[in-house]
C-alpha cells in the first residue's frame, strides 16, 4: 500500500486562495495548502501530485490521463462542481477512487452551491473543514486503496 499515488486536482479560482473571501476559504494560498497536503500525504505513506487549472478542458484532459499513473484522486473543482457535466464524464472515464473536497461548507451556503455533479462518482465527500479536509480525504483514499 505504501507509495500509492494520489493526484490532487484543484479547479477554477483555487489559484486565488489567500485573496478570496477568508471567511469561506481561509487565508492559505494554494502553494501553502499544497505544502500542508504534501505533509499529510507523507505522514500517511502516500505519494501526492498536484494540478490546478482555470480551464475546464485541461481539467478534463488531466482526468483522461489519470489512470495511467495515479491510484486515486482528490478533487476540488471549485464552481465546476455544481454544473460541469464534462468533468463528471471525465471522472467517470478515469474510473479511479476519488474524494470530493471543499474548503467551505458548500451545503450550507447558497442554494446553487449545494448541487454536486461529481459526488455520485466519489467514494467520499469532505467539506467545511478547511485544509484538514484534505487529510481526511487522503485517509479515506488510503483505506480504500488498501482494500
Amino acid at each position: 500500500m505504501t507509495g500509492s499515488r494520489v493526484d490532487v486536482l484543484h479547479g477554477v479560482n483555487l489559484d486565488m486562495l489567500g485573496r478570496r473571501d477568508p471567511d469561506h476559504y481561509g487565508t492559505l494560498t494554494l502553494t501553502e495548502l499544497e505544502v500542508k497536503v504534501k505533509h499529510f500525504a507523507d505522514d500517511l505513506g502516500l505519494d501526492v501530485a498536484f494540478f490546478q487549472s482555470n480551464h475546464e478542458g485541461q481539467f478534463c484532459e488531466w482526468l483522461h490521463r489519470a489512470a495511467e499513473n495515479t491510484d486515486g484522486l482528490i478533487l476540488n473543482p471549485g464552481a465546476w462542481t455544481h454544473y460541469s457535466w464534462a468533468i463528471h464524464d471525465a471522472l467517470e472515464i478515469a474510473a479511479l477512487p476519488a474524494v470530493e473536497v471543499h474548503l467551505s461548507a458548500v451545503d450550507e451556503r447558497e442554494e446553487w452551491r449545494r448541487l454536486s455533479v461529481i459526488r455520485e462518482l466519489c467514494v467520499g465527500s469532505v467539506q467545511g473543514k478547511g485544509v484538514d479536509g484534505y487529510r481526511e480525504a487522503l485517509e479515506m483514499l488510503k483505506e480504500r486503496l488498501g482494500k
